[in-house]
């Protein structure tokens, strides 16, 4: 396993299909994985520390482990079929939950758990990006710094 660093997220076009980017925190690939706009929007709220009204279904997940005295201690993104994903929630006590990457890592942000994804996947579904690539990263992390929640939202009918 390979721990990962959550980079962004951000609406892939043309598709106008929301990503999640992960990076190697010891190594050169990304990992980019599809996500729904909801645990898109998750995701950008924990990075940039949005607090809303009432808790969101992640928050309340982080507030049943807490009030039950589970700990997330570790989220693996474990498996790659067929373009899909998969995770696994490990909790203090021993007991593995298997769950979305979307949510795991929506969840991990919440409560500052370290994400690791195999070498199978990042071998499957990694992207290199050289070192003379690396300014291209910083547009994208650029870009990153100033995506908002609401650039998630779909069409106002």
């Amino acid at each position: 396993m390979r721990e990962v660093d959550v980079m962004g997220v951000r609406v892939e076009m043309p598709s106008n299909q929301p990503i999640v980017l992960l990076r190697e925190v010891t190594g050169e690939r990304y990992l980019p994985i599809w996500i729904g706009a909801v645990e898109a929007t998750a995701i950008a709220f924990a990075q940039q520390g949005v607090t809303p009204p009432r808790p969101l279904t992640h928050d309340l997940l982080k507030d049943v482990l807490g009030a039950t005295g589970n700990e997330l201690v570790e989220v693996r993104i474990t498996d790659v079929r067929d373009g899909v994903f998969y995770a696994t929630l490990v909790l203090g006590s021993g007991v593995e939950v298997s769950a979305r990457p979307s949510d795991s890592i929506a969840l991990a942000l919440r409560t500052g758990t370290r994400i690791v994804c195999s070498e199978e996947v990042l071998d499957e579904a990694g992207l290199a990006v050289p070192a003379e690539q690396e300014d291209e990263v910083e547009k994208f992390r650029e870009f990153l710094d100033h995506v908002t929640p609401e650039d998630f939202e779909g069409p106002q009918e």
